[in-house]
């Protein structure tokens, strides 16, 4: 196997090779070891066009999401098709409802075979926990691996975030039993202080001298890395480049070079 191959995942169990070509120096095990961190935000309103992006990114990203536009578009169907792809979904619908809405509709979501929900966190510790025990039923009665709903403390497109409320949904979360929480990078440090046994996951991810979008809280990979990420949900960082590939490869140098750094 050459150094500009990878191993894809699309069946598991199966092992094809896929040309990375000359889109970076990331060898085939660094960019494996970060597959499984990065999460490709897959926010259209077509499912063929879903797939179509899943398709090509997938020799960086192992684990797709579905957020609510594509989910209203193409609903549970599209999970389906990208685990057939050979990826981890991520459902991200911030589910913010009464905790038997919430348990029933991640029951749904854990048989579909999710292995990570949004559940927004100001709706409280006992639909944060209700949302954890109906995905975990969900995946069981499918026999699969178990699931982790992730808990929404504030959302990065808003510039300012009160410490204190971070900081109380961060620990809603752990009250919860929740497997993770999702926040800036810049509320990480605190955060990983209050839960440190909970997966870290960071949106906003945008590449040094890029635009930030509609994002007020935006971070590099390497800084959200740095950071204490241990999962990054990047979108338009590449599917609004002009060139896609060769931005996800740089994307995976630059975790690289910033895990060799520590």
């Amino acid at each position: 196997m050459s150094e500009d191959s990878v191993i894809d995942i699309r069946q598991p169990g199966k092992a094809d090779v896929v040309d990375l070509g000359t889109k970076g120096p990331a060898r085939p095990g660094e960019v494996e070891q970060f597959r499984q961190r990065l999460v490709l935000a897959l926010d259209v309103d077509d499912s063929v066009m879903a797939m179509r992006w899943a398709a090509r990114m997938q020799p960086w990203f192992g684990v797709a999401k579905v957020g609510l536009e594509l989910f209203s578009a193409a609903g549970p169907q599209v999970v389906a098709e990208l685990l057939e792809a050979g990826f981890r979904v991520f459902v991200d619908l911030k589910v913010l409802d009464i905790p038997t809405t919430t348990r029933k509709a991640a029951r749904v979501l854990g048989t579909l075979g999710a292995s990570y929900l949004t559940v927004h966190a100001s709706a409280g510790v006992a639909t944060l926990a209700a949302g954890a025990e109906g995905l975990a039923e969900g995946a069981a009665r499918g026999g699969l691996p178990a699931p982790a709903v992730l808990a929404v403390t504030v959302l990065t497109s808003e510039a300012e975030a009160p410490a204190d409320l971070v900081r109380s949904r961060v620990e809603a979360a752990r009250e919860a039993g929740c497997g993770g929480f999702v926040c800036a990078a810049s509320d990480l440090s605190e955060a990983k202080a209050i839960a440190p046994g909970l997966l870290a996951v960071v949106p906003g991810i945008r590449l040094a001298g890029t635009g930030r979008d509609d994002q007020g809280r935006a971070a590099t990979p390497a800084e959200a890395l740095l950071a204490g990420a241990d999962m990054l949900v990047i979108g338009r960082a590449v599917t609004a480049s002009p060139e896609p590939e060769a931005a996800a490869a740089s994307i995976v140098e630059e975790l690289v070079a910033a895990s060799a750094s520590v």
